[in-house]
């Protein structure tokens, strides 16, 4: 017994140790599902290490369980869209287990460097850069709208292929609005009674959680925003009450497709869905609806739904007779995380459809975010304090096939957005193929500087996926994958324009490929 007894102790600290998760192991899912949020630059508290980590862990643990974190509000079982802050069940138990066994914080020099964060998210230099003067807040006791209207200064009209709003001061600003005044003649209103943004022609906004706006430049799709030669950019800002005092210097940086670029698609900008009539006494739990008749078919690029503390659910669908095409539900809405949602496939929206709105309100005391206790009377306004129901959409007129664009894929390739991407990368990622072009097989070869699990997918230049390659987690160093010119099924493809996307862990590399006849 004294000989077993020392080599049952062996097996258990053994045992034990292999199963030990440290931050090592948990680090790259915090750096790709927290961090572009919670960073040294964002009002959020940063996760970028593991000292401030550990010092939220009970946080941590109550947000995961409860599904409040990552803030990705759209249910996924009803559409998807484009980028969603979504964490996996095992990158969640990952979490909660490492947690639960005490926080090891092991040997940290084992875990990839942390991304780097910069002012903006796109890092690109803007090809127009317009901000608004010093402003101090005037929202004392209520809350402010100022617009300030901004000179565009252009000679000549140019097609906007993205844009980012910039918050000079994030807690103190509810919301902003950009629109286009096409006259140049609008000057700006600093009174802070300035409710309803002016100018002719909405861009789009910014909200909490909001991204930049990046439109799809491929050969195959390519969108943006005329503007105009001599506009006024207008941006409606809405500072919230109790802020006065503080000072911001919130920008627009603009990007421009090249002067020439031909057979760009126009993205038009409504709010379609709004209710004005809202009345939620006190105690009770009220459901407002909109409508709006589509005069012409149109392909849904982005939906933004906008409600404020009472609301507790939103849907957003098209209808006529007995067909229905879902396009938004939200099942526990929340102030805090808002914005445009881009869809992976553009939703068709027939002629003499209707588009269509619910959203329910709680105004009870059981509502964690109603900000009156006791409840009380709310109507519909424009302070936070009151209520929305204003749904907006960015859309297109449609094209044949419009619904079969994968705009995920067309974006994750997109330069822009790339600048997005390396922001946050936790390492380098290099890919290239060879022979390119191919006749028979075609070898994709990449080099990882840590042990991850690596996807490679090959992609239709109609962003369609044809053939996936999963892999179990790679080694450091050279990797390979052999295409042979085959979809998933295996069914030879026709000869013509591919592309590749590697996503390693983090970080993604993508590339073109030319098969230059039909399998046999």
């Amino acid at each position: 017994m004294k000989k077993i007894l020392p080599l049952l102790v062996i097996f258990f600290i053994t045992t034990k140790t292999v199963g030990q998760i440290t931050y090592s192991d948990i680090a790259p899912i915090f750096y790709s599902k927290c961090t572009g949020c919670h960073n040294q630059i964002s009002h959020a508290v940063s996760l970028l290490n593991y000292s401030q980590i550990s010092h939220y862990t009970s946080t941590i643990q109550s947000y995961l369980t409860s599904g409040y974190m990552p803030p990705w509000k759209p249910d996924t079982t009803y559409t998807r869209f484009v980028h969603e802050r979504t964490i996996t069940v095992i990158e969640k138990n990952a979490i909660l287990n490492w947690i639960a066994g005490g926080v090891l914080k092991g040997d940290t020099t084992l875990a990839p460097s942390p991304p780097v964060y910069t002012k903006y998210q796109i890092s690109a230099t803007p090809d127009l850069e317009l901000s608004i003067p010093t402003f101090t807040s005037n929202a004392s006791t209520h809350d402010s709208y100022v617009c300030f209207s901004l000179p565009s200064d252009l000679t000549q009209d140019r097609i906007i292929r993205a844009f980012e709003i910039a918050p000079g001061t994030l807690p103190i600003i509810h919301h902003v609005v950009v629109n286009i005044d096409t006259t140049g003649t609008t000057t700006s209103d600093l009174s802070g009674s300035c409710y309803t943004a002016m100018g002719d022609f909405c861009m789009g906004g910014y909200a909490p959680g909001s991204s930049p706006s990046v439109f799809p430049n491929s050969s195959i799709f390519k969108a943006g925003i005329r503007l105009k030669a001599g506009s006024n950019i207008i941006i409606q800002i809405h500072y919230s009450a109790g802020t006065a005092g503080q000072i911001d210097s919130t920008k627009i940086r603009l990007y421009f497709y090249p002067l020439g670029t031909t057979n760009v698609r126009q993205i038009h900008t409504n709010l379609f869905l709004r209710n004005d009539s809202l009345n939620i006494p006190a105690d009770s739990i009220k459901v407002f609806s909109a409508s709006h008749l589509v005069n012409q078919t149109i392909s849904v690029f982005s939906i933004f739904p906008h409600s404020h503390y009472l609301c507790t659910k939103v849907l957003n669908y098209a209808y006529a007779s007995h067909d229905t095409i879902p396009l938004i539900r939200i099942n526990k809405w929340d102030f805090d995380f808002q914005g445009f949602y881009i869809f992976r496939h553009m939703p068709k929206i027939p002629q003499a459809y209707n588009l269509y709105a619910k959203h329910v309100f709680d105004n009870t005391s059981n509502n964690p975010d109603n900000p009156n206790s006791p409840p009380a009377d709310i109507v519909s306004g424009t302070s936070s304090s009151n209520e929305m129901l204003h749904d907006a959409f960015q859309w297109l007129e449609y094209k044949e096939r419009d619904e079969f664009i994968n705009i995920d894929s067309l974006l994750v390739i997109d330069p822009l957005l790339t600048s997005i991407c390396q922001n946050t990368n936790i390492n380098s990622l290099q890919s290239y193929a060879f022979p390119n072009p191919f006749e028979n097989t075609v070898n994709i070869r990449y080099t990882l500087d840590n042990p991850v699990k690596v996807n490679t997918e090959i992609y239709s230049v109609l962003g369609t996926n044809v053939r996936t390659f999963k892999s179990s987690f790679e080694n450091i160093g050279l990797n390979e994958v052999i295409w042979d010119g085959k979809n998933n099924d295996g069914t030879s493809l026709a000869t013509g324009s591919y592309f590749y996307i590697i996503k390693a862990g983090n970080n993604q590399s993508y590339g073109k490929l030319t098969l230059l006849s039909e399998k046999k």
